[in-house]
Order: C-alpha cells, then structure tokens, then sequence
C-alpha cells in the first residue's frame, strides 16, 4: 500500500516499546497516521512497598520546597502513595520535564507545575530559573523515580547547595514476555520505536544473541542519547525524532515518504 500526505503510514507496522500503561497515546497518533502499531513492551512498572524511609520522607515533606518527578510513572506511583498516608502539603512545589509528566500532574490536580517548555532531559530542567544555584541553595528537594536512573539532576542540584533525597516509587524491570513477540515480528515490522536508553538496554537483555534478527528494522527514538545507544546496540538505521508522541509520528511519516530516509 503506497502512502499519502493524509495517511503516511498507510501499510505499516511499527513496534511501541513502551510500557502497556503509556504506549497508548503513540499507539493511536500511529494509527491516526495510518499506521499499524503493535505494543510490545520492553520495560515492565511495577509498585514497590512503601519503605520505612519513604514513609518517613512521606511524614516530613512538609519540610521540603520542592518535589520533582521524574516521568509520568513516578508522578502516579509517587502522588498515590502520598495521598495514601497523607494530603499533599499545600507548600510544596511540583516540577516534572516532559509534557507526559506534565499533563500526568495535571490530571492528579496540580495546576502549577514546573518544566521546561522545550527539552525533555535533565539538561533541561536544570536550565531553568527555579533550579539555578541561586534558587536552590540550602533548599530541600525531593525526587521521585524509579529503581536507579540517572543521577545527573541530583548529583548537579547537591552541587549547586540543594539537600537532596530521593523516594523510589516503582520498579523498572526487564518482562519475562515479550522476547517471543518480538521475534515473531522481525521479519514483518517495518520500524520500531524506543523512548528510552534503558529500554534499548532491556531490549538486548531480552533477545540476547537473536538481536540481529532486528539490526535491518529502522529505529526511531527522541532523543540523541537514545539514539547512541540503539547505534551501539547494532541497529545500522537510527532515526532521531522531535520529543513527543507527535515529534515521534512526525519522524516516522518523513522517513516512510521518503524525507528521512538518509537520517
């Protein structure tokens, strides 16, 4: 099926990668496009317990300036275990970076929140005006997030005088699915999208010696360090992407009418 300006994925199966929870906006822009988007996840969110020590963040967050959360998984897993053992302190402030998270905090209703209107990274944030070393010094900050990750945000704001502490709300893991659908798919999918390093990393965790059943599928990612990543994960074509769910079918339709196809 060829493809046209109002339909310019017409014909064309792509794999999400996302966790089933948020692959569901991208899934529809693609269709939307024209597309066929299957989701097959490549990270799996999990709940965690509420430790002693998050409880004990939880009881004291009134004596914090600001909470940051990291994506929208930890806006929901962080928020709902707050309000599960408390209110929200009137006082606190939210930052997130991604327009995800943003809408994400919105929706759990906070109508201020604090992000960058362009750029969705750490680098971003750490830009702005409320997280200078003027605005956060002797400050206390609190970040949700998941199991590990990057500690450039936190690691840059201790540096810049902040007290940082971090609140682990959910659990990032490889699924145990997932490897037998993506096989099934390499010789059918025509691109495959991934919105994290992480992802890129679980991704050769699960398929192993069998990644290069997928090395010829053009790969599409937001971001350059994603896209870094794929590289070094043996994909020969990696297409960087506007952010966004739209920056990300935008990225697809020029590649597949032939806007791209050098990138």
């Amino acid at each position: 099926m060829s493809q046209t300006p109002g339909q310019p994925l017409a014909g064309k199966r792509i794999v999400v990668t996302r966790p089933q929870a948020q692959a569901g906006g991208l899934c529809d822009a693609i269709a939307a496009a024209g597309g066929e988007a299957l989701c097959i996840p490549v990270m799996s969110i999990d709940a965690v317990p509420v430790s002693d020590e998050f409880s004990a963040l939880i009881d004291t967050l009134d004596q914090f300036h600001l909470a940051f959360f990291v994506s929208p998984n930890a806006a929901e897993h962080g928020v709902a275990a707050v309000r599960a053992r408390r209110t929200w302190p009137a006082s606190l402030a939210v930052a997130t970076v991604g327009k995800g998270s943003e809408r994400a905090l919105h929706a759990l209703g906070f109508a201020q929140v604090i992000a960058p209107e362009t750029g969705f990274d750490s680098e971003a944030v750490l830009a702005l005006p409320a997280f200078s070393a003027q605005a956060v010094m002797d400050k206390r900050i609190i970040i949700f997030r998941g199991n590990g990750g990057r500690d450039l945000l936190g690691d840059t704001l201790t540096r810049r005088g902040a007290a940082v502490s971090y609140a682990a709300c959910y659990a990032r893991r490889v699924p145990p699915e997932g490897a037998t659908s993506l096989l099934a798919e390499a010789d059918r999918m025509d691109a495959l999208i991934l919105t994290s390093s992480e992802g890129v990393s679980n991704l050769m965790t699960m398929l192993g010696a069998q990644m290069s059943r997928l090395a010829r599928i053009p790969v599409f990612a937001p971001h350059p360090r994603i896209c870094a990543r794929a590289t070094a994960a043996g994909f020969a074509r990696v297409v960087e992407t506007a952010p966004g769910d739209a920056g990300v079918v935008d990225g697809l339709a020029r590649y597949f009418l032939g806007g791209c196809r050098n990138a």
